[in-house]
C-alpha cells in the first residue's frame, strides 16, 4: 500500500480530517480492556445447534482486530456478544468492565458506545445520504441542528459532501458504504464492529474502505473489530483471531 500523506485523497476522502498518531501496542499496559468474553457459550433451537463453544477473548481499546475462519464457524455470533446484539447462553461478556446482563440497557449501550457497519449497507431508501446517517441520533440528547451538521461533517470527511440530498440509488457501492460508515460514527462511538465490510465492493473500493477505517481508528481512537474471508485484509491486521467450530483456534498478534 502507498504511503499516503495528510493532503493526499482516497476516493475522494480528505485525509487531513481522518489522520492521526500512531496506533498503540496491543500489549501496551496503558490499555484498558474494552469488551471482555469469559466462557461464553451460544446455545440455539432448544441446545441443538452450539455457535459458540467455551470462548475467551480479551480486546483493548484501540486494538484492530481481524475475525476470520470459515463459513459458520461463529464469526458473527461472536461479533453479536461483542456488540451487545445477543447475551450468551453460558459465560460472561464485559463491556468495560461492566457486566453485560438481561437486566443491563442494552439498547442504550448501542447507541452510545458501538458502531456498526455490515456488508449489505441497511440504508433506507427513501432517505438521503444526510438523513440516512441521522438516524442513529434520533433518540439521543441531539437538536435537529446538531444532528443535520453532524451528518454534513461526516459527509465532508467521507468525501461525500456533495452527496448530502442523494438517495442511496443515485449513489455508488462504494459511496453507499461510506454513508454507512458515516452513519455508524453518528454517535462518536468507541468500538466499530464491521462485518464483511468489503464483501460488496470490488478491489478497489474495498481498499478505499479499509483505508479509512485505519485512518478514522487512528484519529479517534476507534477500537476496530472486522470480520473478514480476505486473507489480505486479515495478514495486514495487528491481531488476528482465528475461528473453527465455533471455537478460537488461534489469537496472534
Amino acid at each position: 500500500m502507498p504511503v499516503l500523506m495528510g493532503g493526499d485523497k482516497v476516493g475522494g476522502i480528505r485525509l487531513e480530517s481522518l489522520l492521526g498518531k500512531e496506533p498503540m501496542s496491543a500489549n501496551s499496559p496503558a490499555l484498558n480492556s474494552i469488551i471482555r468474553l469469559e466462557n461464553v457459550s451460544k446455545m440455539y433451537q432448544e441446545g441443538s445447534v452450539q455457535a459458540l463453544n467455551d470462548v475467551s477473548l480479551r480486546i483493548d481499546e484501540g486494538e484492530y482486530v481481524c475475525i476470520t475462519g470459515p463459513s459458520g464457524c461463529g464469526k458473527t455470533t461472536l461479533l453479536n456478544m461483542m456488540g451487545a446484539l445477543d447475551l450468551p447462553s453460558q459465560g460472561k461478556v464485559f463491556f468495560r468492565n461492566e457486566l453485560l446482563s438481561p437486566q443491563t440497557d442494552l439498547d442504550r449501550l448501542r447507541s452510545r458506545e458501538i458502531g456498526f457497519v455490515f456488508q449489505s449497507f441497511y440504508l433506507l431508501p427513501n432517505l438521503t445520504a444526510a438523513e440516512n446517517i441521522q438516524i442513529p441520533m434520533m433518540e439521543g440528547p441531539w437538536k435537529s441542528s446538531e444532528r443535520i451538521a453532524r451528518a454534513r461533517q461526516l459527509l465532508e470527511d467521507m468525501g461525500l459532501g456533495d452527496r448530502e440530498k442523494h438517495l442511496p440509488s443515485q449513489l455508488s457501492i462504494g459511496q453507499q458504504q461510506r454513508v454507512a460508515i458515516a452513519r455508524s460514527l453518528a454517535n462518536h462511538p468507541k468500538v466499530l464492529l464491521a462485518d464483511e465490510p468489503t464483501g460488496n465492493l470490488d478491489s478497489e473500493s474495498g481498499q478505499e474502505v479499509i483505508s479509512l477505517l485505519n485512518r478514522l481508528r487512528d484519529q479517534q481512537r476507534l477500537t476496530l473489530i472486522m470480520i473478514t474471508h480476505d486473507p489480505i485484509l486479515a495478514a495486514n491486521a495487528p491481531r488476528v483471531v482465528r475461528m473453527k467450530d465455533g471455537r478460537i483456534v488461534q489469537n496472534q498478534p
